[in-house]
Protein backbone atom coordinates (compact mmCIF):
# COMPACT_ATOMS: atom_id res chain seq x y z
CA UNK A 1 0.00 0.00 0.00
CA UNK A 2 1.47 3.46 -0.84
CA UNK A 3 0.13 5.97 0.75
CA UNK A 4 1.28 10.01 -0.40
CA UNK A 5 0.17 13.64 0.12
CA UNK A 6 0.95 16.94 -0.93
CA UNK A 7 1.40 19.82 1.17
CA UNK A 8 0.44 23.70 0.66
CA UNK A 9 3.76 24.30 -1.12
CA UNK A 10 3.12 21.54 -3.65
CA UNK A 11 6.09 19.03 -1.73
CA UNK A 12 4.73 15.32 -2.19
CA UNK A 13 5.28 13.10 0.85
CA UNK A 14 5.39 9.20 0.10
CA UNK A 15 5.67 6.10 2.67
CA UNK A 16 9.40 5.57 4.26
CA UNK A 17 10.74 2.78 2.82
CA UNK A 18 12.27 0.61 5.85
CA UNK A 19 15.98 -1.30 5.27
CA UNK A 20 17.65 -3.23 8.05
CA UNK A 21 21.77 -2.76 7.68
CA UNK A 22 24.49 -5.98 6.95
CA UNK A 23 27.34 -5.77 7.64
CA UNK A 24 29.55 -6.72 4.95
CA UNK A 25 33.29 -7.13 3.20
CA UNK A 26 33.00 -6.66 -0.26
CA UNK A 27 35.81 -6.62 -2.78
CA UNK A 28 35.67 -4.84 -5.87
CA UNK A 29 38.75 -5.02 -8.17
CA UNK A 30 40.72 -2.71 -6.67
CA UNK A 31 40.15 -2.35 -2.86
CA UNK A 32 38.30 -4.02 0.44
CA UNK A 33 35.79 -2.57 1.69
CA UNK A 34 34.24 -3.46 5.03
CA UNK A 35 30.19 -1.37 5.82
CA UNK A 36 26.66 -1.96 5.58
CA UNK A 37 24.12 -2.48 2.64
CA UNK A 38 20.65 -1.62 3.49
CA UNK A 39 18.11 -4.30 2.72
CA UNK A 40 14.31 -4.76 3.34
CA UNK A 41 13.20 -6.75 6.00
CA UNK A 42 11.55 -9.55 3.62
CA UNK A 43 14.74 -9.17 1.22
CA UNK A 44 18.00 -11.20 0.88
CA UNK A 45 21.36 -9.75 0.16
CA UNK A 46 21.21 -11.64 -3.41
CA UNK A 47 18.23 -9.61 -3.74
CA UNK A 48 19.63 -6.51 -3.23
CA UNK A 49 22.55 -6.94 -4.84
CA UNK A 50 21.31 -8.27 -8.44
CA UNK A 51 19.03 -5.17 -8.28
CA UNK A 52 19.22 -3.26 -11.79
CA UNK A 53 20.52 0.12 -10.72
CA UNK A 54 24.17 0.59 -11.94
CA UNK A 55 25.70 1.78 -8.18
CA UNK A 56 25.27 -0.03 -4.67
CA UNK A 57 24.97 2.48 -1.28
CA UNK A 58 27.02 1.58 1.46
CA UNK A 59 27.13 3.02 4.82
CA UNK A 60 29.86 3.15 7.71
CA UNK A 61 32.52 1.98 5.20
CA UNK A 62 36.06 1.47 6.10
CA UNK A 63 38.39 1.11 2.55
CA UNK A 64 41.06 -1.18 3.47
CA UNK A 65 44.22 -1.42 1.40
CA UNK A 66 46.05 -4.37 0.13
CA UNK A 67 47.44 -5.21 3.81
CA UNK A 68 43.97 -4.59 5.09
CA UNK A 69 44.94 -1.49 6.91
CA UNK A 70 42.20 1.13 7.18
CA UNK A 71 42.98 3.93 4.35
CA UNK A 72 39.73 5.83 4.27
CA UNK A 73 36.33 6.10 5.75
CA UNK A 74 33.45 7.60 4.84
CA UNK A 75 29.55 7.63 6.20
CA UNK A 76 28.48 7.32 2.55
CA UNK A 77 29.81 5.42 -0.68
CA UNK A 78 28.23 4.07 -3.66
CA UNK A 79 29.77 1.28 -5.24
CA UNK A 80 29.60 0.74 -9.13
CA UNK A 81 28.04 -3.01 -9.23
CA UNK A 82 30.11 -3.66 -12.43
CA UNK A 83 32.98 -3.66 -10.30
CA UNK A 84 31.84 -6.17 -7.54
CA UNK A 85 33.69 -9.27 -7.36
CA UNK A 86 32.32 -10.65 -4.41
CA UNK A 87 30.53 -9.54 -1.09
CA UNK A 88 29.86 -11.54 1.75
CA UNK A 89 28.26 -10.96 4.86
CA UNK A 90 30.55 -10.33 7.95
CA UNK A 91 30.38 -12.85 10.64
CA UNK A 92 29.29 -11.34 14.07
CA UNK A 93 31.61 -12.85 17.43
CA UNK A 94 28.96 -15.59 19.07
Amino acid sequence: MSFEFEDEKGKVFTEVVTKVPVQVILQTVTHQLIGRIHIRPDQRLKTELDLDEPFLAMTDVSILDADGKTVRRADFLAVRRDRIVWVMPEERDK
